[in-house]
């Protein structure tokens, strides 16, 4: 059982990083769209209240799929974010600015006010999605790093095309993710708007996220990989057709399982390494070289086992409190809690 556990936990963190993709990639994409979508300061507010409740929420999966890979990957952890130092911080520095200007924008009543706000969540918005996208994709394409898991290069050795490719598959997914949100979550012309768009985007938007599984399989894939890609492909299609025929619901579900059939072709495919170098396949870090002990794993299964359960079922029950739409209608008068 010991040997198992750490498959158990790189297959754990896949699902975590696929968590915070569905659930935080929809609230990156709403603040993207707050300049990208909105044409008024009350559509920016009804976008703001579909994702208010629950943002704060999903980047829990964030800080919790990073704490899982400290623990249980501490040669993984350090390796990846030692070279990625510099996209970290940003991405550090963007999630910050975001996190306060949702809570600083409707603080006064000031057109100028909120527009630095509005362009603080847009920009962090990006910058955050950009720079995961960026590292998920570079953990599974590889890194410049010597025998001691240490970077060979400069500070921007990172900067490669896999980086970018990554880094716009996820603001693409996200962009697409929090339309198909928005029809969901509010009703009137912005549904209406959203699903348009919607539309239009959606044959493109997933590209780039379909063509880096597609990558990652043919460097190493495997029959069930293989399959994953597939379904990823297909789930794409029916997310259009769902979206087009307005059944919401699905074509939400639909892009949601083209993620997940994505991200488990992409780990699946680079399994059992967990971070490639690409100086040479001898420094590969992997599930086995880049593990806890087998002590640490196992007290950390059953925290997990416990803790899981009930983050699960928080979550669920926040997402259920209010899941009601959000109209223009429901949005009531900008006033100033700061003095002007």
């Amino acid at each position: 059982m010991t040997d198992m556990l750490p498959t158990l936990w790189f297959i754990l963190i896949a699902v975590l990083w696929t968590g915070y993709l569905f659930l935080e990639g929809f609230d990156l994409g709403v603040g993207m769209l707050m300049k990208l979508f909105a044409r008024t300061d009350r559509e920016r507010r009804v976008l703001l209240n579909t994702v208010g409740p629950v943002w704060d929420g999903n980047e829990v999966w964030l800080v919790t799929a990073v704490g899982a890979t400290l623990a249980a990957f501490p040669l993984w952890y350090a390796s990846l974010l030692s070279t990625l130092y510099l996209p970290f911080v940003f991405v550090l520095l963007a999630l910050i600015f975001r996190a306060v200007a949702f809570e600083y924008r409707g603080k006064m009543n000031s057109e100028r006010w909120r527009g630095h706000w509005d362009r603080a969540i847009f920009l962090g918005s990006f910058t955050s999605a950009a720079g995961i996208g960026a590292a998920l994709a570079l953990t599974t394409t590889g890194l410049p790093l010597n025998e001691n898991g240490d970077r060979v290069g400069g500070p921007f050795a990172w900067l490669t095309f896999d980086a970018l490719l990554g880094a716009a598959a996820v603001v693409l997914f996200c962009l697409a993710h929090a339309l198909a949100f928005l029809v969901l979550k509010t009703d009137g012309p912005i549904r209406e708007r959203a699903r348009r768009l919607l539309v239009r985007l959606l044959p493109f938007a997933l590209v780039p996220l379909l063509f880096w599984a597609a990558k990652i399989y043919v460097a190493g894939g495997t029959v069930w990989t293989g399959l994953a890609l597939l379904l990823a492909v297909a789930a794409a299609a029916a997310s259009w057709f769902a979206e087009r025929s307005s059944r919401d619901g699905w074509g939400f579900l639909w892009l949601g399982v083209a993620l997940a059939s994505s991200l488990a072709c992409i780990f699946g495919s680079v399994y059992p390494v967990v971070l490639p170098s690409t100086i040479s396949e001898a420094f590969n870090l992997t599930v086995v070289n880049a593990s806890s002990s087998p002590y640490t794993l196992g007290l950390m299964s059953i925290v997990a086992a416990l803790g899981v359960p009930l983050v699960l079922a928080y979550q669920g029950w926040t997402y259920w409190v209010f899941r009601k739409r959000v109209t223009e209608q429901s949005i009531p008068d900008a006033h100033s809690v700061i003095p002007l």
